[in-house]
């Protein structure tokens, strides 16, 4: 059960939320509190699903590491456990991992922005990644596009490609996106992801 501080106010730790999460369930643990997410927009499951498929084909090509959605929980701290949208980690830090949870922060995390989680993800969310060394965080909203990119530099979290066209990732090595892939609206003009994987492959 969580630690009582008031009537009107319960903290819960790591270890209370990740006993009471299901498979089914998604939510975070932030600070204590649980933000339970809704179900998402088919622009937030369009963008997603062609940016997980596209990090993960890459980083399995290229035998960089693992990618993870959100059905993996992920312990920052004894206050909070997060599920992000998609995340990179390292072989090294694969070798790390537990049986019900990842014990420590992704090298490289992607948030699809949606009403109900947007706060946290740009707010509190953002804070705990940069505190507990994640080196890149992209802040993706898919429908106005107002995409934004934040990478660690002297153990802040900073943005990084504002005006480029070509988004190059420096936490995945030899990963770029270009922007316009990053409109879940731009159908058919939008690449497969076995042709931007393919345009990925032939710049190295």
């Amino acid at each position: 059960m969580p630690t009582a501080v008031s009537i009107a106010h319960q903290l819960w730790t790591a270890d209370e939320f990740l006993d009471w999460l299901e498979p089914g369930i998604f939510a975070d643990l932030i600070d204590g509190q649980i933000i339970m997410h809704s179900p998402v927009s088919l622009l937030h499951g369009n963008l997603t699903n062609f940016l997980d498929r596209l990090v993960a084909a890459y980083v399995e090509h290229e035998r960089l590491g693992v990618v993870h959605r959100e059905v993996i929980a992920v312990r920052l701290s004894q206050r909070t456990v997060v599920m992000p949208d998609i995340a990179f980690y390292t072989h090294e830090q694969e070798a790390l991992f537990q049986e019900t949870h990842i014990p420590l922060a992704p090298t490289w995390v992607a948030e699809i922005l949606s009403p109900t989680t947007a706060g946290d993800d740009v707010g509190r969310k953002f804070a705990r990644y940069e505190e507990y060394g994640v080196k890149e965080f992209w802040i993706l909203d898919p429908k106005t596009l107002a995409h934004r990119f934040f990478n660690r530099q002297d153990n802040l979290l900073l943005e990084f490609g504002q005006n480029e066209d070509i988004i190059c990732s420096r936490a995945i090595p030899g990963f770029w996106v270009r922007r316009a892939w990053l409109d879940p609206c731009q159908m058919p003009g939008k690449p497969t992801v076995s042709d931007a994987l393919g345009e990925l492959v032939a710049t190295k």
